[in-house]
């Protein structure tokens, strides 16, 4: 049986033939952490995108991954830290450049490292939240590649957003939601040159399939390999458990921080069911975060910041230890199949010993 969304795939001749036949595809996925990017990816790579090698395993937070590429993660961690910031840095848009030889230093090593991750990769699948605020950085990465790139953002409610990030990180709900507009105002400023999709989280899950769709009309292209198979896979892990901390509760209750999420929630909102909302509402709300920068970072703490560089540092460790551990696992594994395959070949050869034995 053909997926519904294979019967319904939109024709864009006009995105197509501005992409070049032979042109390398890469899929992003953009967007604030905890807010369906990983459902997304996992969607896409079932749908024929290709993540790398080495990606960050599940845990007690999310048991089905994160499908993040954990080596490009702490490359991310380590260039938000270099320019005084972190992945939870609620002034993290609008990017910081650095000094012009140290940027270039940052790229070259962004470089080598795509290119190690996904050298045998057709169809690059790139997910890490963090390259959202260091888009600029990685755009230049991108187009050292050739790579056409296609955006898929996620969309979910910034008090959903909230209640995740209280659950693993113990964030305050304020801190939360900014970050979150923080993450979602440079998805959007970031990409508008580029073939990109606003996806409503809670529609993904109640109808990938039309969601699907409308990846391909916004893209001018069908994802690469959504076969029955694949969407059965996809059936089977978009499960409603995945509708953890729905977005209850008003943003407005939280003073300015809710009221300025609230005005960019209605933006990405409109946009996620194919409208075309008013660019202004969000002009205003990334005047007003640059308002908040300038009056509250002098007063952040030093000291908060270098215990957020410890608490990254530990989780990064982790990761770095998980991988291993999944690597090393992997590697066992093959080890016992090829053993077991050579002692299948020495118990074959024995028989056939014994019976010419016997014959003889």
């Amino acid at each position: 049986m053909v997926p519904q969304a294979a019967r319904s795939r939109p024709k864009s001749a006009a995105r197509l033939a501005a992409e070049p036949a032979s042109a390398r595809v890469a899929y992003l996925v953009l967007g604030m952490h905890r807010s369906g990017t990983s459902a997304v990816t996992q969607l896409l790579g079932l749908a024929g995108a290709q993540l790398p090698a080495h990606v960050m395993p599940g845990d007690e937070h999310n048991a089905k991954g994160y499908f993040e590429p954990w080596r490009i993660a702490l490359f991310n961690d380590e260039r938000l830290r270099a320019a005084g910031g972190a992945w939870d840095d609620v002034f993290g848009f609008p990017f910081r450049p650095l000094a012009a030889d140290d940027e270039a230093s940052w790229r070259a090593r962004a470089e080598a490292l795509f290119a190690e991750e996904y050298a045998k990769v057709a169809t690059p699948l790139l997910k890490d939240p963090r390259v959202t605020v260091l888009l600029p950085l990685w755009r230049h990465v991108f187009e050292a590649a050739g790579l056409t790139l296609r955006c898929v953002i996620p969309v979910r409610h910034p008090l959903a957003v909230a209640g995740s990030l209280a659950r693993r990180d113990g964030f305050p709900p304020q801190k939360s939601v900014l970050l979150w507009a923080a993450y979602m105002l440079a998805a959007e400023a970031y990409t508008r040159d580029l073939p990109r999709v606003f996806v409503d989280y809670d529609a993904l899950l109640s109808d990938w399939r039309g969601e699907v769709a409308r990846i391909e009309a916004a893209h001018g292209a069908t994802l690469p390999s959504l076969s029955a198979e694949a969407a059965e896979a996809i059936d089977a892990f978009l499960s409603p458990e995945l509708r953890h901390n729905e977005g209850e509760g008003e943003l407005e209750k939280l003073g300015w921080t809710g009221a300025l999420a609230a005005e960019a929630y209605a933006w990405f909102k409109t946009a996620a069911q194919g409208g075309a909302p008013d660019p202004a509402a969000l002009a205003r709300a990334a005047a007003a975060l640059e308002t908040r920068r300038a009056e509250m970072e002098p007063l952040v703490s030093t000291t908060t910041r270098d215990l957020d560089a410890l608490r990254l540092e530990l989780r990064e460790t982790r990761g770095r230890l998980e991988s291993q551990l999944a690597d090393t696992h992997a590697a066992w594994t093959r080890e016992l199949a090829e053993l077991e395959v050579f002692y299948r070949a020495i118990d074959k050869a024995e028989h056939e010993l014994d019976v010419a034995i016997l014959k003889s």
